[in-house]
């Protein structure tokens, strides 16, 4: 029986390029592809998750929706990377601030994500997991970021299952994260097994500590060196 398409993804074998960039959003899909790729064609939209191959600056790249979450991200990434070929996962999505000293805008290259949740472990089947990148497309995107003389850092955060939970939890882990979000332990995880590449660079959207955030409609804006950064690395 042929793998694809798959229950999740209506995508002929071949339609995607070897690096996909992963928004949660469907909306932020289509907005990296309407305004930095070239020739795009829709190549997926089941349940709205849109899937889209194009070119940037002459290189194929693709961009696809993992929705929210790890069960989610972990679904995709998983049949992207073994049943489409797909080499490589950039997910490019938003954090929240759990030190003061982190600005809206901000970007964090993740070096590793800690977690509590049980998806990683039942994943792979084992007790303990650290979840990292590639080291290679880490050292690359630190020396890409330079280069773009973009302001980010480099450090841990906390992939939670709970987006809605009491602040105090969140200010918990500051010792240990510079921000929350919701899926990079899942895809660090996934890639691991498959033997492929990932890497999370993520956008402080607000901060826990000082109650900044950003409406939905200026997010776009601010994340636009977070979406240059992972085109560049493609």
């Amino acid at each position: 029986m042929d793998l694809v398409p798959t229950p999740h993804n209506s995508a002929r074998l071949g339609d995607f390029a070897d690096t996909v960039l992963m928004p949660g959003d469907p909306l932020r899909a289509k907005f990296i592809a309407d305004h930095y790729l070239d020739d795009v064609q829709l190549v997926n939209n089941v349940r709205n998750i849109q899937g889209y191959t194009g070119y940037y600056k002459g290189k194929r790249v693709s961009v696809m929706a993992s929705g929210m979450g790890m069960p989610s991200i972990g679904i995709y990434a998983h049949e992207l990377f073994n049943f489409y070929g797909v080499k490589q996962i950039i997910r490019v999505g938003s954090a929240g601030a759990v030190r003061k000293e982190l600005n809206i805008g901000d970007i964090i290259i993740v070096d590793r994500a800690k977690y509590t949740s049980n998806f990683p472990r039942d994943y792979l089947s084992t007790l303990i997991y650290r979840a990292k990148p590639d080291k290679e497309l880490l050292e690359k995107a630190v020396k890409v970021a330079e280069e773009l003389k973009i302001n980010y850092r480099v450090g841990k955060v906390y992939s939670s299952d709970i987006f809605y939970k009491d602040e105090k939890y969140a200010k918990m882990y500051s010792k240990h994260v510079l921000a929350v979000e919701m899926e990079s332990a899942a895809l660090y995880a996934v890639a691991h097994k498959a033997g492929k590449k990932a890497l999370t660079i993520c956008t402080i959207s607000d901060n826990i500590v000082t109650g900044e955030a950003l409406s939905a409609e200026k997010r776009q804006k601010k994340f636009r060196d977070m979406m240059v950064l992972a085109l560049e690395l493609a």
